[in-house]
């Protein structure tokens, strides 16, 4: 029996005939064409530690098609960032050394790569951060995200800390040193990870930010933050090479998500800023969007979807690119018609982990390989560099 097989629910449309499968200019690389990698979180590092011995054919069969973009897994800029021992870090010569490895090779299969740039906040493990001597950081002092996080921090005596506008500061100069670090070590760009929860979606969103400062209380104070960290890395690398991710529907760690009806007017304006800077000469290379049909990371397919609200809304303010993410592998219909502005990628999350050549697959409308998602976040090779291309597939006899 083959180890894996086909998933029943894709029904495949070929994708070949479509906009998507044209090239376009994404900052300073020319792609071949727009099926984005997502960046996906796999926990294989050790000590913040990539895998020496795995994470660079991984990231190399999923760059097989030329001119693909690559985002990589979340990663933690300076131990502070972090609360996971098994995401990587951007910060020693030793994690360093590994990137440029997974870089050189992801390039020499003629693809390219940003590097997704992470801050838990209140979502990391307090425990964690106590063990190492590191503070638990949110945008205000004790607005938890489950009552279950609240009783993990006191029991760790590392209560929930509102960031001081020194300690913010702070955090703007490591988010600017691991996009150089970044740079130096070959990737083609950076991509902020301002979305799904983490820390300066926590600043954005009314629900976690109580602030009574410039960083809190109205839209605008609100996304203080996460522009301030544009600003900084554009000016540090150059704008072309800086992306940046929302989700504006997202309710993972006590999001607003749509019950707030202020929510479009928040991500509007943090879009009508970044459109601003454009017009000036510094646009970003890419707007990535969470479809509100993933509201939830952690749900599957089809879990919380969010009906009454769209991410149109973007393309009347912003008029750079746009990558949108979420459940569309499953519904190639909808990608076909989201390709039909000329601005727009589609990235592809789940079904990357278990298609390393979703490009081609996407393309002619072949099968998808169903993932195995108890191997999502296992420190093993198993569900990580074992999925085949669609031929092995074939010949190893695999149904549906």
């Amino acid at each position: 029996m083959p180890q894996y097989k086909f998933d029943n629910r894709v029904k495949p449309q070929a994708l070949g005939d479509t906009e998507l499968f044209k090239p376009i200019k994404v900052g300073d690389v020319e792609l071949a064409h727009r099926a984005v990698m997502a960046p996906l979180t796999r926990m294989r590092a050790a000590k913040n530690v990539p895998s020496k011995e795995w994470a660079p054919d991984y990231y190399a069969q999923r760059a097989q098609r030329p001119g693909t973009l690559i985002i990589t897994e979340a990663s933690f800029p300076a131990p502070q960032f972090g609360g996971y021992d098994d995401a990587p870090g951007l910060w020693s010569k030793e994690q360093l050394d590994i990137w440029k490895d997974i870089f050189r090779r992801i390039h020499e299969k003629k693809s390219f790569v940003y590097v997704q740039l992470w801050n838990l906040g209140r979502t990391a493990d307090p425990a964690l951060l106590a063990r190492d001597g590191l503070r638990f950081d949110s945008a205000s002092d004790g607005v938890y995200m489950s009552k279950e996080q609240e009783e993990n921090a006191l029991k760790a005596k590392n209560p929930q800390h509102g960031l001081t506008k020194d300690e913010i500061r702070q955090y703007v100069k490591e988010f600017v040193q691991a996009s150089k670090n970044s740079m130096e070590a070959g990737a083609d760009g950076v991509e902020i990870h301002s979305a799904n929860g983490y820390l300066l979606n926590q600043f954005l969103d009314p629900l976690s930010n109580k602030r009574t400062d410039e960083y809190g209380g109205s839209i605008e104070n609100r996304s203080r933050f996460t522009l301030e960290v544009v600003d900084a890395i554009t000016e540090a690398i150059g704008a072309s090479k800086v992306g940046i991710r929302l989700s504006p529907y997202g309710v993972f760690s006590g999001m607003s998500g749509g019950q707030e009806p202020e929510i479009v007017a928040q991500y509007a304006y943090v879009v009508g800023e970044l459109e601003r800077r454009a017009k000036e000469g510094k646009r970003l290379a890419y707007i990535h969007l969470v479809e509100p049909r993933v509201t939830n990371p952690f749900n599957k397919e089809g879990e919380g979807v969010y009906t009454e609200g769209s991410n149109d809304f973007i393309y009347s303010i912003w008029k750079g690119n746009v990558v949108r993410a979420g459940d569309l592998a499953l519904h190639p219909e909808i990608a076909r018609e989201m390709v039909k502005d000329g601005r727009t990628l589609i990235a592809y999350g789940r079904f990357f982990i278990s298609n390393p050549d979703i490009v081609d697959r996407v393309e002619k409308g072949l099968p998808l390989t169903a993932y195995d998602r108890s191997t999502f976040y296992a420190l093993t090779e198993k569900g990580y560099v074992d999925y085949p291309n669609y031929d092995e597939c074939v010949k190893q006899g695999y149904t549906s």
